[in-house]
């Protein structure tokens, strides 16, 4: 992924909803791109950014992750910790991608592939309904979690 090709497409998003990509919002958007596995939340993003642009408030950081929420360049979610987190949607997909979640340590994993287009297809065939968007989290364990070894720190879970 090329951080200035991306950064160029929400410049593009932005200014076709009627904004402007401030060094603020820049700033933000490459902290999402450049952590995108991550699921960063909005403290994440705002630790993160301070450290580039000292200058910037928190409250600047929500407001642009909401702004970037509302306008699907972002998707904003829950993985059950209670915490809201952001995710960069990619182009390169027609859906929000899928999550594997595991409750022992909390890794996070990934699904790009979109396994639900056949099921899309069956509801639009059987109710007549549509399917604009759709986003699946699978929550369970890794092997390794449940035999007492941590996935995400290789220590053992207490």
């Amino acid at each position: 992924m090329n951080v200035s090709t991306e950064i160029d497409k929400i410049k593009r998003s932005l200014m076709e909803n009627g904004y402007k990509l401030t060094t603020q919002r820049e700033i933000i958007v490459r902290v999402l791109l450049e952590n995108e596995k991550d699921h960063l939340s909005a403290e994440d993003v705002y630790m993160l950014v301070k450290e580039k642009f000292p200058e910037i408030g928190l409250a600047t950081v929500y407001r642009t992750l909401e702004l970037l929420a509302e306008l699907q360049i972002v998707a904003k979610m829950n993985f059950g910790d209670g915490v809201a987190r952001f995710d960069l949607r990619g182009e390169d997909h027609e859906h929000m991608h899928h999550h594997l979640i595991c409750q022992k340590c909390g890794a996070l994993e990934e699904i790009k592939e979109d396994w639900l287009t056949e099921l899309e297809e069956r509801l639009e065939k059987e109710f007549g309904f549509r399917v604009l968007d759709h986003r699946l989290d699978f929550i369970g364990n890794y092997k390794e979690c449940d035999n007492g070894v941590c996935k995400r720190t290789g220590k053992a879970v207490s």
